[in-house]
């Protein structure tokens, strides 16, 4: 795989990657399926997109699967999204595995149905030692909900004011131990935040495109890699070519 990386330089990659999986109703609707057809067809695109993070060297993705409010959909599309859910880690678990995959929950777990939270725990176990690729699921998450939990955690271990700093904060995150994202991916073309990663997306380039999810293929996520690298990413200061050119 690696002779065909079309990245020879991986410091122009990002390390983190985290997808925002839009558009597989309108993708459905659009060929006069139900809404469910177009979930499944998104998950047969998150295997070719994992694929090619493993060949490009991405070390980090985390893909926004369910949201803390996506219970108030319609209940026949949100237990057909369990389904999805349960029906990945029994098809996939092995390859992801064989692949050296790491698998990682993030979101409320307590409120998933026990069986498929033994099966998510499993999964997690499994892989657990697997270095090539990290692959957060994102599933009944939401990015308020996980910042007030810290703050609950912090102030049930009696954390003081004075201790509360960005790097305490963040290890009563979800994501603890995973590099902020350095690329937040949206399919669609929706221009929202959708309550994903806010406190970890505070620097994160960002890249929206009007492609549906099932239609991201590997093509469109080398030209999202592209665009990246070709960024200067300034954290709130200037460029360094800006600042060569004041001091000419």
């Amino acid at each position: 795989m690696s002779q065909s990386n079309p990245f020879p330089d991986p410091t122009k990659l990002p390390v983190h990657v985290a997808i925002i999986m839009d558009g597989n109703g309108r993708w459905a609707l659009k060929r006069g399926l139900p809404r469910l057809a177009g979930h499944k067809a998104g998950t047969e695109n998150l295997r070719r997109v994992i694929r090619a993070c493993v060949e490009f060297g991405i070390q980090y993705l985390t893909i926004y699967a369910f949201s803390t409010e996506n219970w108030g959909r319609p209940r026949e599309e949100v237990n057909g999204l369990l389904r999805i859910l349960e029906d990945v880690i029994d098809r996939e678990l092995k390859e992801l595995d064989d692949q050296g995959v790491r698998l990682r929950h993030i979101g409320r777990l307590e409120q998933l149905p026990s069986h498929l939270q033994a099966k998510v725990i499993e999964a997690v176990k499994l892989t657990q030692n697997n270095t090539r690729l990290t692959l957060n699921i994102a599933f009944n998450y939401g990015g308020r909900d996980e910042i007030l939990q810290a703050v609950q955690h912090m102030l049930r271990d009696g954390v003081t004011a004075e201790q509360v700093t960005p790097e305490t904060f963040s290890r009563y995150l979800y994501t603890v131990g995973t590099p902020d994202p350095d690329l937040i991916i949206r399919t669609s073309g929706e221009l929202r935040i959708s309550n994903f990663l806010i406190w970890q997306a505070a620097y994160s380039e960002w890249y929206v495109t009007p492609t549906y999810w099932p239609d991201f293929d590997k093509q469109e996520f080398q030209k999202a890699l592209e665009t990246y690298a070709n960024r200067d990413r300034r954290y709130g200061k200037v460029s360094s070519a800006e600042y060569e050119g004041n001091h000419a």
